[in-house]
């Protein structure tokens, strides 16, 4: 089954480029075919006080492409980021998130736009998901006013109200009581919405984590805490900082469930499954075994705690978009050469982004006192004399 006359089903590909003008004309249709494929999962789920979802799950070749379209967009958008961090156009932290786009993709594929999301600063490709723009990224990257937080978040304080994006949080462990807060106005609300609260396992022993969890576990609320664990905390081995590596049990008396996290199809299949028993039941927790090429941040080369062997072996038998690439070649949905003109297309769009962001220009002074207290106070900023009325906060 050929690509090449097929339109477009994905709106929220269609989307992730908005502002440019010319993508829609240089992007490759991608099929509209929703017959239902079943695919097993790489490896079963493990299961901790709950019942494992099937291995089997149902796809379709419109699903499979995006799949492997959007994942193609975040890898490269954070490549593009690694060398405008080296070029000096962004400053400060950056943490990239490639090896872990699945994640990202089969989390989306299983829920909607009501339930919220918060993670902690590896947020970049979480924006994208959420239906944030190239744009935005590359804006907020480099501190331009075109960004998701006007340029004046950075790298680790992505934001998108609109799609239930919380952010995008700097303090380790910090996002996950807010998360659990979201949850409590969910079901407040009874909205029958679910929170997804993001964290690695370095922030796995964080006390606030079992605190939320606790008081979320005695509410029943509709909180999924979501450990990426990419096995490395900063530069430190999982099995060297957690005497409990197994992080989908930390939850003592929360079900929890180990997932491959490089599985796209197997995070839809665990995030589906999460939902519905949060919806019901309460907390649940999923750890997703997953991996990060990059090191922690642009300040680790990532290869002095680990070899380079192992980060090839990873991405030889493990990567995300090759096993999507996979299935794709296999049931017949697209030639090789279709999905090398997606990811060029892709490259293109990246590219574009980035010169529409470098024209975005910096925040104005202005704006240094703007978004710090709510509007209405009358906070208001004097100079050091406290004589000199410098300007009203807004």
């Amino acid at each position: 089954m050929a690509l090449s006359y097929l339109r477009s089903s994905s709106s929220r590909s269609a989307n992730l480029l908005r502002p440019l003008s010319s993508a829609a004309s240089l992007r490759r249709p991608i099929s509209t075919d929703t017959t239902p494929i079943t695919i097993e999962t790489s490896v079963p789920f493990t299961s901790h006080q709950c019942e494992a979802p099937s291995r089997s799950v149902e796809t379709n070749p419109s699903e499979l492409l995006t799949f492997f379209r959007d994942m193609a967009l975040m890898r490269r958008m954070e490549i593009a980021a690694d060398s405008l961090y080296k070029a000096k156009l962004i400053r400060g932290f950056c943490h990239l998130y490639d090896g872990q786009e699945a994640v990202a993709v089969g989390m989306e594929a299983a829920i909607t736009k009501k339930d919220c999301i918060i993670t902690a600063y590896r947020d970049h490709c979480t924006f994208v998901g959420r239906g944030g723009t190239l744009l935005e990224v590359f804006a907020e990257l480099m501190g331009r006013q075109a960004g998701c937080s006007k340029g004046k978040g950075g790298s680790m304080h992505f934001y998108k109200k609109d799609s239930n994006f919380y952010g995008g949080h700097g303090i380790v462990g910090a996002q996950v009581p807010l998360g659990c807060g979201l949850a409590f106005a969910q079901k407040y609300s009874k909205d029958e919405s679910v929170t997804f609260a993001l964290y690695g396992d370095g922030a796995a022993n964080q006390g606030q984590l079992f605190e939320a969890l606790n008081i979320s576990a005695l509410w029943d609320l509709p909180a999924i805490l979501v450990c990426e664990n990419n096995h490395y905390g900063m530069g430190t081995a999982e099995w060297r900082a957690a005497k409990s590596p197994a992080y989908y049990k930390r939850g003592d008396y929360v079900p929890g469930l180990k997932v491959d996290g490089m599985d796209a199809l197997a995070v839809k299949q665990a995030c589906k499954f999460a939902k519905e028993h949060a919806l019901k039941n309460g907390p649940i927790i999923l750890e997703m075994d997953t991996y990060r090429y990059h090191g922690h941040s642009m300040s680790d080369p990532g290869s002095t705690y680990r070899t380079r062997d192992e980060i090839s072996g990873v991405r030889q038998e493990r990567d995300p978009i090759e096993r999507v690439r996979k299935l794709i070649l296999s049931h017949d949905l697209a030639t090789e050469k279709e999905l090398k003109d997606i990811e060029k297309e892709v490259r293109k769009e990246v590219d574009d982004a980035i010169a529409q962001a470098k024209e975005s220009p910096m925040p104005e002074p202005s704006e240094l006192f703007s978004n710090v207290y709510a509007k209405g106070l009358g906070a208001e900023s004097f100079g050091a004399d406290r004589k000199e009325l410098r300007a009203t906060l807004a």
